[in-house]
Order: structure tokens, then sequence, then C-alpha cells
């Protein structure tokens, strides 16, 4: 179900009348009408095709399916955190975020530009904040704006995941799982996980996004991404992330099946041109480690790379070394392509792990997921 259906008011009257377990105390606590609260749960539970309530002389009894569903819906209003928001202001907010002009946010959502302006007029006065402003024909959003639309999105999140209980609550075990695949992860862990989780699980869907830890950190945070896998940050970005680790990678030197290195020196390996991923990453940082800790200074790197696909390549063209698991490269070891030159210091590793946001509570589908990969 999509859930921008969903309408946020009968949300509040869902989770008041859970709590207070009757519509006469719920409708004094969202100011709704006893009849509207009525009218609001019966929509409510015809959209989600299951009951909510017992409904008995003396209140409201929630059912399993509500009890359920409360958690994420009441995630979901705080984060949004407003009363006066609705859903379309919501959608409205987020897709503008994604693509920066009426004209783009018109075309994705099939909604009139006239439609999305008042959207967005309305939750800026809602807020009391300014949410977007103009840059030329498009537009981008204020600080205000960003930390609204990163509110909107997780509270999306909060709402499928309630939506995807639901359906495993009827007996359909069906959803999805958005992944970010940090570049070691791609080599064996994830698509291990991913074809044992898939037997047991073919009806959920599985969106695997590929990038380095800064392209994938921030949709993370945003809720679009739901768990990275690959190298830990150590420290963690933030105090919004949780890390939790699976296994330690031990790097290995690799170069070309050719090339002229045996039992090399660490003065040998300085002498030869490197490939190396990005300052930002934990595997440079251990490469450098390597000749510091031999009382030497890191050599240049001669190309600064982080695709694995492009380093192999490379390799195999002259001379170069480069630093990675042996796992990545698993194919071009055995396929005589490259080979190791040397292990790398027994000290450098590197943890990889699962990376979450912090107090992030996964649905039954996403912890089986968490599972089937920590037994990969």
């Amino acid at each position: 179900m999509e859930i921008y259906k969903l309408n946020l008011r009968h949300l509040r009257a869902f989770a008041a009348t859970v709590h207070l377990g009757s519509i006469s105390a719920a409708s004094q606590s969202v100011h709704l009408t006893q009849p509207a609260i009525t009218q609001a749960l019966g929509k409510l539970e015809a959209l989600l095709g299951v009951p909510l309530f017992d409904r008995q002389p003396n209140g409201m009894t929630a059912r399993p399916a509500a009890r359920l569903l409360l958690d994420r819906v009441e995630s979901a209003l705080a984060y949004i955190n407003s009363v006066r928001v609705t859903m379309t202001q919501v959608r409205a907010l987020i897709v503008l975020a994604s693509h920066g002009s009426y004209a783009e946010a018109s075309t994705v959502t099939g909604l009139s530009q006239p439609a999305l302006h008042r959207a967005i007029q309305d939750v800026t006065v809602a807020l009391g904040k300014i949410l977007v402003e103009r840059r030329g024909r498009g537009v981008m959003l204020t600080e205000a704006g960003r930390r609204a639309a990163r509110g909107f999105r997780l509270a999306c999140a909060e709402l499928r995941a309630g939506l995807s209980e639901l359906e495993v609550l009827k007996g359909r075990e069906v959803g999805r799982i958005a992944i970010g695949a940090m570049p070691l992860s791609r080599a064996r862990l994830l698509p291990a996980a991913v074809a044992a989780y898939h037997r047991d699980y073919p009806h959920v869907d599985l969106t695997i996004v590929e990038g380095a830890h800064a392209e994938l950190i921030e949709p993370l945070r945003d809720g679009e991404v739901d768990l990275l896998i690959g190298a830990l940050r150590d420290p963690a970005p933030g105090n919004d992330i949780s890390q939790q680790p699976l296994f330690q990678d031990h790097p290995v030197i690799i170069g070309r099946k050719a090339h002229p290195l045996h039992m090399p020196t660490i003065q040998d390996l300085a002498a030869y041109p490197w490939i190396i991923s990005n300052a930002a990453t934990p595997l440079r940082g251990q490469w450098e480690k390597m000749f510091t800790q031999a009382g030497l200074s890191a050599p240049h790197v001669a190309i600064e790379c982080g695709s694995v696909i492009t380093i192999r390549q490379i390799l195999i063209e002259g001379d170069y070394l480069t630093m990675l698991s042996p796992d990545q490269v698993r194919v071009e070891l055995e396929a005589g392509w490259l080979r190791v030159i040397c292990d790398a210091p027994p000290n450098l590793v590197r943890t990889i792990g699962i990376t979450t946001r912090a107090g992030w509570i996964p649905t039954r589908l996403q912890q089986a997921f968490i599972s089937t990969l920590m037994t990969s």
C-alpha cells in the first residue's frame, strides 16, 4: 500500500484511542468529535485491511495489529512534529527536496505545479519556518527545510515499516529492504547473504545501493537506506549512528601476475606507484600506517581510486600496487591476472560491519536479513 494514502489526522486519532481506550477520551485529546474519530478509525481499518480494535460497550480494546502498528505511528508523528502537517504536505516537501524544482516534482508525482506550490506554502505556515528559497529556475531548501525533509523521510520510513509488519501479521512476508553496499561488502559477504535471504523470503524486495561511505551515510540518516554494510568508521560519524562489527578484514598487497616484486621490503614497496582509495576511507589510513610504523613517510599516491574494477584493470596494465582484501579480487587472483605480492603487517585490519541509525528498530523481515548477514 502507498503510504501517502494514509491520513495523519486519522493516525493521531488511532494512537490516542489505543492509549486512552475510548473514543470519547480520544476525542478530547485530539480535538475531534466522536463521530469524526469513529469515521477516521473505520477508514483506517478499511485502508489497512485489518481490524484494529474490539468495540465494546465500555470502550475500545486494541487488537494485535494496533499494538504492532502503534510504535511506528507514534515514531512517525514525532518525526513530523506538528499536528497541522498533512500527508500531502509531507510528500510535496520530500519530492521537492529530492528533485530541486517544482517542474520535476510535478512530473514525478503527477501533481500540478500549483498544487505543489500550495502544499509547500501550507507546510511553511504549519511549521512556522521558511523551508524553501528560489535559486534561478530551481529551488533550494533552507536549513530548516532540510531538517523538516529529513524528519518527513524518517516518518515515511517508520510508516513503511509498520505496513510491512502488518503484512507479516496477515501471513504475507512482503516488503522492501534498502541496503547500502560499501566496496568490501560487494565481493563476498553481501552476495552470499542476499542469495540466502532470497531463498527464505522470496517475496521481499532487496534494493542494493552501491557507494562509498560518504555517499551513503546521508541517505541512511534520511531513512532512504535501512542499513550500510562495509568498513566501520573509528570513531562513528556521529551520535545518531550505530555500528555493529561482523568480522575483521586483513588486507594484502596486490599487483599484476608479472610484477617484478618478490618478498619485498617496506622500502621496496615505497618505490612503486600506488593505487589507493581516498583519504577519508579506513583502508587509506591503514595503508599510511604501514609506512609510518616502519619509520617512513607514506609514498605519493599516483592514482586515487575506490573502484575495484578500475583498480584491477590499471594493475594489469603496469607495475602498480594496491592494498585490498583478497576477497575483493578473488576472481582475478584465481584467474591468474593478479597475485598477492605480500601480506600487510598483521596489526593492519579493517573492521567490517553493519551501520544503522541509532535507535533504529528493524522490522521482523529486516532483522531476519541481519541474522542472515551475520551467519553468511
